[in-house]
């Protein structure tokens, strides 16, 4: 910015320059506005290019440049809402938009404008405490930058932004704000350490929890399987045992002589092989009452299976007459013989059992 031309230069803030003479013929630089007094009265601004000027009666007074300038703020102090003393420092950004206001309603609008910037800034910190200062440094150049327009509309200058560069606190807080950051970042280390051992005993326990259950869950897979493996067993040895008794009753049907033969052997060697096992696991001995008699008891084994026999024979000869009869009756008769012959099976089955059992028992 640039005083009235003649004489000392008034003292200011800003250092001022020598204005340009009236040589009739001007050429105006871009970006910059002269403006022209006639006989001590303004008369027009001069844009840039060309400008013809009236010797004697024209006069350059006033050099303003549109560009847009940046002025430091010095370091000054503010006590914020927490009665803490801050030194502060900023940079302003403004620009001239109307030079005539610029020129004619304040002597310097630089200078005028910094003051302003420093005491719209104290009056901003003081309405904040020293933890919100340090936050909402943003929200604080914003609301500087604001209240500077709002004041300076009638200088024709506008506040484009403020920033603030540097803010110093006095020793002792910054000492007691690092012991405050060094207890939080404490605070915080414990807190995450607690919580990594309470996950990690969470996590041990889940796990001990789902081994449990699959530990349980397999030994009742095993338990079922065990069961069901048992159960197949026991159904294979009885359908093994009822086709054993059925090949035996086929036999004797057929081959009676030889059959009965066959089984009076079988009898004596399981009758011979109990006996010689009486006395292995104790030491307790039975001695069947008739020990010297071996072929009485197998005549009396054969004479059960001669009465099945003899069952068996009439039951041929009965469905030998019913064939007879007819078609109808045939069918009939057949489904009755398969389940007689089914029950003599079983009977059969049964008086096997229970000759070894009794055998084994002696």
């Amino acid at each position: 910015m640039f005083g009235p031309g003649g004489g000392v230069p008034p003292s200011t803030y800003f250092r001022r320059e020598r204005l340009p003479a009236n040589t009739i013929i001007r050429f105006v630089p871009q970006q910059q506005a002269w403006l022209v007094e006639r006989m001590g009265k303004f008369h027009r601004i001069l844009q840039p290019g060309l400008a013809i000027l009236v010797p004697i009666i024209d006069k350059i007074q006033y050099v303003k440049s549109l560009k847009e300038v940046a002025i430091e703020i010095p370091s000054q102090s503010a006590i914020t809402a927490d009665n803490v003393t801050l030194d502060l420092d900023g940079i302003l950004y403004i620009r001239i938009f109307d030079a005539y206001k610029a020129s004619y309603g304040v002597e310097d609008a630089e200078y005028a404008i910094s003051q302003l910037a420093q005491t719209t800034m104290r009056s901003e910190i003081g309405q904040l405490s020293l933890d919100h200062v340090l936050k909402e440094r943003a929200a604080l150049n914003v609301n500087i930058t604001k209240a500077i327009n709002e004041a300076a509309e009638d200088w024709g200058v506008k506040c484009l932004r403020y920033e603030i560069r540097d803010i110093h606190a006095p020793e002792p807080v910054l000492q007691a704000m690092h012991r405050q950051v060094s207890a939080e970042r404490s605070k915080r280390a414990e807190i995450l350490d607690s919580e990594g051992h309470r996950q990690s005993a969470i996590n041990i326990a889940e796990g001990k929890k789902i081994s449990v259950i699959l530990a349980s869950e397999a030994k009742k897979m095993e338990q079922i399987n065990a069961a069901l493996g048992e159960a197949e067993a026991i159904r294979l040895k009885a359908e093994a045992t009822a086709t054993g008794i059925a090949a035996v009753a086929k036999t004797l049907k057929d081959n009676k002589a030889a059959g009965q033969g066959a089984v009076s052997l079988s009898v004596a060697e399981r009758y011979v092989d109990a006996f010689g096992k009486l006395a292995k696991e104790t030491n307790s001995i039975i001695v069947p009452a008739q020990l010297g008699d071996l072929g009485g008891m197998i005549a009396g084994a054969m004479g059960i299976y001669g009465k099945i026999s003899e069952t068996q024979a009439k039951t041929q000869k009965q469905l030998g007459q019913r064939l007879e009869e007819g078609q109808k009756e045939d069918q009939q008769q057949q489904q009755e013989q398969q389940q007689q012959e089914q029950q003599k099976t079983d009977e059969a089955a049964q008086i096997l059992n229970q000759f070894d059992k009794s055998t084994s028992e002696r």
